[in-house]
């Protein structure tokens, strides 16, 4: 039985279908920017592990608090302001003009939302390693709210918004070797200068090393840090519906590993030959050589070669080891080493860029000109950075707000800020070589200073 269609009919249902596929592409983009960006946001919990174990002790608890409470306080900065800022339009090549705290912004672009945000959240956690075991909690609300709010987002504008100046003329930069990390390490270092060493860092010739005290938590925190660094820069590209997109995804989560692989060999090799650090396997070393190299390929991660990435991530170990070196010598307390990761990796990775995508640079004569663009951008990020940190900073510490006294760093400020220990302890102890009827009790007190035995024998 034959069945008539009109071609009013035809056409309608033509439409709909195309309605239909329009809106399941929307879905599909939304879905896969918030779920890559729910992963991002575990590395929250790998800076709250890695921070943790690297501090002392006494100051666990505050470490924890701050990390946790960024994702909150850097959503409420970012809502208000600072998407507005980044990406809310208005023609301005130097800042958005619309949709603050989200007023007229299209639904659909709750999950672009989503995933800047936990961006910025990050530029802001990363600072807190610079600052840590010494800042006070207002001070790190305050310049929580605005690296998140404006700091970042302003440079985040001026490189990935379709009106940012840096974008047009030529500035090229995937998934934020520049505009987060160079940014976030040049905040940490100027953050690490105002509030100066800790207590007893740099009290004798030779600084005084503060080691970390949890290696497990240290080693669980820098693998949530590569699994979410993978979906950081697999979903950079912002979409997964164009034809390709699957194929670029895939290769930016491949050179992100292949970037921390070889920063990995060199800082193994280097070790071994016994020309860094006193270990011939150094483990903090290790990890943050890692980190360096695989925010060194976050410029160009979608269009390296495997072999590249490996070559970027090497290089980036070298950076890595100098400004390792450099800092404490400048007498500049920064305890994660935030400065040679970020800011090292960061810089390597907007100068790599160009040199090394397209066959590198000895066979891509546009490599120079887009050399001389990622140049201007980095110098603009480095001076944008360093003239908010300034300000930010300077303004903490001349009203007093910047750092805790000297009394509450000692005691810790678990206890002094927070009235929460972190390890709570009062043990019954016996000693090595003493018999059983020997009882040694141990106050363990966070001003390093209490600790009392009581020997019966």
């Amino acid at each position: 039985m034959a069945v008539n269609i009109s071609s009013t009919d035809l056409l309608n249902n033509i439409m709909t279908t195309q309605l239909d596929l329009e809106e399941l592409k929307i879905n599909i983009e939304n879905m896969f920017l918030v779920i890559n960006g729910i992963i991002v946001t575990l590395m929250q919990v790998g800076f709250a592990c890695l921070e943790a174990g690297c501090v002392q002790p006494k100051n666990v608890t505050n470490i924890l608090l701050k990390n946790i409470l960024d994702l909150f306080i850097c959503a409420l900065s970012y809502w208000l302001v600072g998407y507005g800022l980044a990406y809310g339009g208005g023609g301005c090549a130097y800042y958005g003009k619309e949709f603050f705290a989200g007023v007229g912004m299209p639904s659909s672009q709750n999950g672009v939302w989503f995933f800047q945000y936990v961006f910025a959240a990050t530029a802001a956690t990363i600072i807190s390693g610079a600052v840590a075991e010494r800042c006070n909690f207002i001070a790190y609300i305050f310049y929580s709210v605005i690296v998140s709010g404006v700091t970042y987002p302003i440079a985040s504008h001026w490189t990935w918004s379709p009106d940012g100046w840096l974008l047009k003329i030529g500035y090229s930069d995937f998934s934020g070797s520049g505009t987060l990390h160079l940014l976030s390490g040049t905040c940490s270092f100027v953050a690490a200068l105002f509030i100066g060493p800790r207590n007893g860092r740099f009290s004798t010739i030779a600084p005084n090393e503060y080691n970390g005290h949890s290696m497990p938590l240290v080693a669980t925190g820098t693998l949530l840090l590569i699994s979410g660094f993978l979906s950081f820069n697999g979903a950079s590209l912002g979409h997964i519906t164009k034809p390709g997109d699957g194929l670029i995804v895939a290769k930016s989560v491949s050179n992100t590993i292949f970037g921390g692989s070889g920063a990995a060999v060199v800082i193994l090799i280097m070790a071994k030959a016994g020309l860094v650090g006193e270990s011939r396997w150094p483990f903090a070393m290790t990890i943050n050589a890692v980190l360096s190299g695989m925010i060194s390929v976050c410029g160009g991660v979608n269009e390296y070669t495997h072999f590249s990435a490996i070559m970027v991530g090497m290089i980036s170990c070298i950076i890595y080891l100098i400004l390792q070196w450099v800092v404490p010598r400048l007498k500049v307390d920064d305890p994660l080493e935030t400065t040679a990761v970020h800011f090292g990796g960061g810089l390597w990775g907007v100068i790599a860029r160009p040199l090394f995508v397209k066959g590198g640079f000895w066979n891509n004569p546009e490599s120079m000109p887009l050399l001389k663009s990622n140049l201007i951008g980095a110098g603009s990020i480095i001076v944008w950075s360093v003239v908010n940190s300034a300000i930010l900073f300077g303004f903490l510490r001349v009203f007093d707000l910047l750092r805790v006294s000297k009394e509450k760093e000692i005691m810790g400020l678990d206890i002094s800020l927070h009235k929460e220990q972190a390890y709570p302890v009062t043990n019954i102890c016996i000693e090595n070589g003493y018999k059983s009827n020997k009882t040694t009790v141990v106050r363990h007190s966070y001003d390093n200073v209490a600790m009392q035995h009581t020997l019966q024998q």
